[in-house]
């Protein structure tokens, strides 16, 4: 494979995460499709380029842009796909793009979840690539996007799905080393298990529609984004996944602290050091999409935890409490409202406080 400045790159999914690394990448120089499924977006992107406003600056660039059925228009041949969708939209949307692949192309998926096993499933391991993600951003307006975490404050972990480190995962680190820090990681699965586990635990922040400052103080909130944690690190140990350093972290910032892997310790300093990463006037994901009316991952992330915690016999009551308030909002039996914090904590009132597990 070449290098990256001769390579066709297509970004699959520009909500707001996918503009934020297209127009990176185009900045970059690099030859960058980017592809979605909404058409306001799409020709906004056409018009006028994608306005993107960091917290330290501000971005209005050109992009190519296409619609999904220009695929078929274009008959392009992509070296590298980053797939940027929402989790639950990836079968389809890498089964779409496969035969627009070469054949020793790599897709990555940018994503949370554990949407690697979907991706390998459809392109093969020898193609696909595994990636953890931290970057916060939100996108309402066809084109402008707000990305609430700067780069020194956004990272990425890029690893291959049987665990060594190829020349590949080093092609896809530089790549998006215009976009953030960018690492190698050696148990790609293990890390972005680590992902989901801090993902669980700010799943209440969600249902509330608050910014996640403000919902972090709310009484008993730190208390149940434990619980979350905790069970999801259970659930995640039963499957054989340790829990990584992510987020630019390092063994070594845990020693400092005298903070054990699997402690309680080290799932706050995870769940700080995100919160602190996407700043105080952000919201999560989830409230994005309550707000445009859209389904959110929250099926994939606690849902996934409840689904295996069924599968290996671990009770995950918390998870399952959040799954089910999620429920409740999509349908429209609730408004997204503080309220739902409250409801949340009566309806684990009556579980036994057992702790880990």
């Amino acid at each position: 494979m070449t290098d990256a400045s001769s390579m066709k790159i297509a970004i699959l999914g520009t909500g707001a995460n996918g503009s934020c690394v297209g127009a990176d990448l185009t900045k970059a120089g690099l030859d960058v499709t980017l592809i979605d499924q909404w058409p306001a977006h799409v020709e906004a992107m056409k018009a006028d380029g994608l306005d993107v406003t960091l917290p330290d600056e501000h971005l209005n660039i050109p992009v190519q842009a296409w619609h999904l059925c220009e695929l078929a228009e274009h008959m392009p041949e992509f070296d590298v796909v980053f797939v940027a969708c929402k989790a639950y939209d990836t079968r389809w949307l890498v089964q779409l793009i496969e035969p627009y692949l070469k054949e020793d192309g790599i897709c990555v998926g940018l994503q949370n979840s554990m949407t690697h096993t979907i991706i390998a499933e459809i392109v093969g391991e020898k193609r696909t690539l595994g990636a953890v993600v931290e970057l916060s951003s939100a996108l309402f307006t066809p084109g402008i996007v707000t990305r609430n975490t700067k780069r020194s404050g956004t990272w990425f972990g890029f690893g291959d799905i049987d665990g060594t480190t190829s020349s590949r995962a080093e092609l896809v680190r530089s790549i998006m080393a215009n976009v953030a820090k960018a690492d190698l990681v050696e148990n790609i699965a293990s890390a972005k298990w680590t992902k989901l586990v801090c993902n669980c635990m700010n799943r209440p922040i969600g249902l509330t529609g608050m910014r996640n400052a403000e919902a972090k103080e709310l009484p008993g909130m730190n208390e149940i984004a434990m619980r979350l944690g905790q069970e999801a690190q259970a659930v995640g140990e039963a499957m054989g996944l340790e829990m990584q350093p992510i987020f630019g972290l390092s063994e070594d910032d845990f020693k400092k602290e005298g903070i054990a892997g699997k402690s309680d310790e080290s799932l706050a300093k995870f769940r700080n050091t995100l919160l602190g990463h996407i700043g105080p006037v952000a919201r999560t994901a989830a409230i994005h999409d309550f707000l445009k009316g859209r389904r959110t991952e929250t099926g994939n992330i606690s849902g996934l935890v409840v689904q295996k915690g069924k599968e290996l016999g671990i009770p995950v009551p918390h998870n399952a409490a959040i799954i089910e308030i999620d429920r409740r909002i999509m349908a429209g039996e609730l408004e997204l409202d503080v309220s739902n914090f409250g409801l949340l904590k009566s309806m684990l009132t009556s579980l036994p406080n057992r702790g880990k597990g």
